[in-house]
């Protein structure tokens, strides 16, 4: 059994945290949180890591720890957080491994974000209940009196 001190995820050192973040997959976690779900260096996650550099997709292999699929070899590691909480109980013998899947903080974006929508949503409706339909450019021009001669 492997001593891990807490790790911050919820309290317990077993759990494996998936960040939904958009820029790496559908809860899919990097090597980063592999690092501080597991207590391990980064070197030792690249050890455990089931990677071939002949290879792009190796085989899978329960001995090592799986990442998800690559269309190339220059794309960051990903793995599922099934996976992850697998080779930590399996292979490193941690007991009581949890997934649990936490929800990102409400960012600055995200709520720049919201309140657009929330203006856009307001400019829909007011331009649906407006009394004036919307007219032809041309037919204005000739309103006013407007209409310019070619050069």
């Amino acid at each position: 059994m492997v001593a891990m001190p807490p790790m911050g995820y919820a309290g317990s050192p077993s759990e494996v945290p998936a960040s939904p973040s958009g820029d790496n997959g559908e809860g899919l976690i990097g090597i980063d949180d592999v690092q501080r779900a597991l207590n391990r260096s980064r070197a030792s996650v690249y050890r455990y890591t089931n990677t071939d550099p002949r290879n792009l997709n190796p085989a899978f292999n329960p001995r090592k720890l799986n990442p998800e699929y690559r269309s190339d070899q220059k794309e960051a590691l990903l793995f599922h957080p099934n996976e992850v909480a697998r080779f930590a109980r399996d292979v490193l013998r941690i007991k009581e491994v949890t997934v649990e899947v936490l929800n990102s903080p409400y960012s600055a974006t995200q709520q720049l974000l919201s309140s657009i929508l929330d203006e856009l949503r307001d400019i829909r409706i007011l331009l649906a209940g407006s009394a004036s339909p919307a007219t032809d450019l041309n037919a204005r021009r000739d309103q006013n009196g407007q209409q310019r001669n070619a050069a």
